[in-house]
């Protein structure tokens, strides 16, 4: 499996912006899926973005659509979540997820086998 190590996550005031990275190590990068999830405290784990391959399509929660913005630099073994404007209800754990398939990511995260251990995200109102 592809090892993933989050970071950049904080305490940032509403309205506020973060940029979580996510290091990949282990196997080849460009043969994954990347996203990102998140689990609010006493919630479910919730999908927040996806990007493929090669970084041309990106898929969105409706709850972020317009906010955050996934990338991927495939020659560093990175990706990144951009959120601005970011509001209180945005509070969670931060986790990086890799799979072959994008649509794993996306519609069938409970087969995912590659998580991060996620990072922090505090936003005060």
């Amino acid at each position: 499996q592809v090892q993933l190590v989050e970071s950049g996550g904080g305490l940032v005031q509403a309205g506020g912006s973060l940029r979580l990275s996510c290091a990949a190590s282990g196997r080849t990068f460009s043969d994954y899926a990347m996203g990102w999830f998140r689990q609010a405290p006493g919630k479910e784990r919730q999908f927040v973005a996806a990007v493929n391959r090669f970084g041309t399509h990106t898929w969105y929660a409706d709850s972020v659509k317009g906010r955050f913005t996934i990338s991927r630099d495939n020659d560093k073994n990175m990706v990144y979540l951009q959120m601005n404007n970011l509001q209180p209800e945005d509070t969670g754990r931060y986790y990086c997820a890799a799979d072959s398939v994008s649509a794993t990511i996306r519609d069938r995260p409970m087969a995912i086998k590659s998580w991060g251990l996620g990072t922090l995200v505090t936003v005060s109102s």
